[in-house]
């Protein structure tokens, strides 16, 4: 409209004459309706809390085409950013590497949260992911959170992408793991060393060389850990295993340009088989 020619004029209209004539309630309108759908998307699935990436990645799914910043401004004005930690000053980084490698399957990073159960007590969470999909491999609650139910979820993984637990199977695979006392006992350790996993233990006080699963335990937490109550072990590990399939189907993955894991990991199958 902006670029249409008057008949008596015979001058475009320009913007700022289009923009003082055009209803403001119309406009007013249509940023409100915006606004209530900005998280619906991912409300649908179940995820909550996202960020203004993500919802404006699920819009363009839902073939709403908007900008960005505009989806960052919304989500600012009606108080439905997601809530971030302003953070602490750090000191010089003990590593300049990467832990993302260039393929599936060469590189694992596992840990371990707690959660309450209301008629169990405490039980451990433990987790394994590929630091290239970024998908989950093996997931596991135990009660205690001894050396051996930490091997569960590697024993997953291994099962599912590399057949079964037989001696040197997985060469050529490396394990992230911090210094917890499950990870470090001989059992753990003699595990690994019979599958020809290679150990490689993140430095001491610095939980982004473990960074891929730190940052999988922090959005399990979120939504699923800190928002359910579970009365037993069990309740919780089904509830795990259903959340390891909805994370893969419908969770959005920024470094992959907004795919989920399954696209990413389906993507990646003949390399993953190479590797």
């Amino acid at each position: 409209m902006s670029r249409a020619c008057s008949v008596s004029a015979r001058r475009v209209y320009g913007k700022a004459r289009v923009c003082g004539l055009w209803p403001a309630r119309r406009t007013m309108r249509a940023r409100r309706g915006l606004a209530e759908r900005l998280h619906r998307p991912a409300e649908a699935l179940g995820f909550m809390g996202e960020g203004y990436r993500k919802v404006w990645a699920r819009l363009r799914y839902k073939g709403i085409s908007v900008s960005k910043e505009r989806v960052r401004r919304l989500m600012r004005e009606h108080g439905l950013q997601a809530p971030h930690r302003d953070g602490t000053a750090r000191g010089p980084k003990v590593h300049d590497g990467t832990i993302i490698p260039g393929a599936p399957n060469r590189m694992w990073g596992t840990d371990a949260t707690q959660v309450m159960t209301r008629q169990e007590g405490m039980a451990t969470v433990f987790v394994a992911l590929d630091h290239f999909v970024g998908d989950v491999v093996g997931i596991h609650a135990a009660r205690p959170g001894t050396r051996f139910e930490a091997l569960e979820p590697v024993h997953q993984g291994i099962r599912e992408h590399f057949g079964e637990l037989e001696a040197g199977v997985a060469r050529g695979l490396v394990l992230r793991h911090d210094q917890g006392s499950q990870y470090m006992s001989h059992a753990f350790q003699r595990e690994l060393k019979f599958l020809d996993i290679e150990s490689s233990p993140s430095f001491v006080k610095a939980p982004e060389g473990n960074g891929v699963a730190e940052r999988f335990i922090r959005t399990l937490k979120e939504q699923l850990l800190w928002v359910r109550t579970f009365d037993t072990v069990e309740e919780l590990r089904q509830a795990l295993l259903d959340f390891k399939e909805r994370f893969h189907r419908h969770w959005l993955l920024q470094r992959h340009g907004y795919a989920t894991p399954a696209q990413v990991r389906a993507a990646h199958a003949p390399v993953a088989e190479a590797a």
